[in-house]
């Protein structure tokens, strides 16, 4: 690889409880051959937020030894104690915390965290995504501090597209949020959520915005097979190889567009 160019790998919804575990050998496996400078890993590491999948996780997350950023996602909070919910949603995250959000920067490329995921929502449907205006002013704050000619990629976990009326918003504020990253011409937003891989861009107010989607590594399949995105950054172009066990070829992988309906078939916790 040119010594100019980067190689970053985008994980997404892991789903420890639900893992696929030849998958994450795979992936193992290909970290350590392809030596990426970075993982970002977008959202939804465990299936029901339990001990014993956080556990799981951080002996998977550590044992990579290179440096990673964690989005949070619904999953990922606790499903079956309210209080720590509330006042404590991150405690699980125990020994990763520092993971959280975290900005990584590299030689003219950052990756920065926007907050998507919610404690609780004015809908009945927590699962779907929230940029609250403290949360995108965190993120648009940390994109304008860059040094000039850093490429910025936004990592989140919800797509920022909304769907539908205002109540059934995929994710609310994500209009809000895709125009005000337009301004600052982000290279794009790199998400999860829906366990389908996309490249599309969407158009703003403000111009475009490019959306790059992870599909996932649980056995909680949608349309395609387990896969992470390859990302190559090199001439202020990024470029996406959709990587699967299955070697579909990455456009064979792409959906067309994100579902308002973004869940797999099943969530039981088999």
């Amino acid at each position: 690889m040119a010594s100019d160019q980067k190689l970053l790998f985008q994980l997404s919804d892991i789903h420890f409880g639900l893992e696929d575990t030849s998958a994450l050998d795979w992936v193992e496996a290909e970290i350590a051959a392809r030596k990426p400078d970075a993982v970002m890993i977008t959202g939804d590491l465990t299936m029901r937020a339990r001990h014993r999948e956080f556990a799981a996780a951080r002996k998977w997350v550590s044992s990579l030894q290179l440096p990673v950023t964690l989005e949070v996602g619904n999953h990922d909070m606790p499903y079956f104690n309210p209080v720590e919910r509330f006042f404590d949603p991150y405690r699980r995250f125990y020994g990763m915390r520092s993971l959280i959000e975290r900005e990584i920067d590299l030689p003219g490329v950052a990756i920065i965290s926007l907050k998507t995921t919610a404690r609780a929502q004015w809908r009945l449907n927590w699962s779907k995504g929230w940029v609250t205006d403290d949360a995108l002013a965190k993120t648009l704050a940390a994109v304008d501090a860059l040094p000039a000619g850093t490429m910025a990629l936004i990592a989140a976990h919800h797509p920022l597209v909304e769907v539908g009326t205002h109540g059934t918003a995929l994710t609310r504020g994500g209009t809000k949020a895709l125009a005000q990253l337009a301004k600052r011409k982000v290279a794009g937003v790199f998400t999860g959520h829906v366990h389908d891989a996309f490249d599309m861009v969407q158009e703003t107010v403000n111009g475009p915005v490019r959306m790059i989607g992870a599909g996932t590594l649980s056995r909680r399949l949608r349309s395609t097979p387990a896969s992470f995105n390859e990302l190559t950054i090199s001439g202020g172009a990024v470029k996406v190889e959709v990587r699967n066990m299955g070697s579909v070829a990455t456009r064979d992988m792409l959906v067309d567009q994100v579902p308002e309906d973004a869940s797999p078939p099943s969530e039981a916790d088999d």
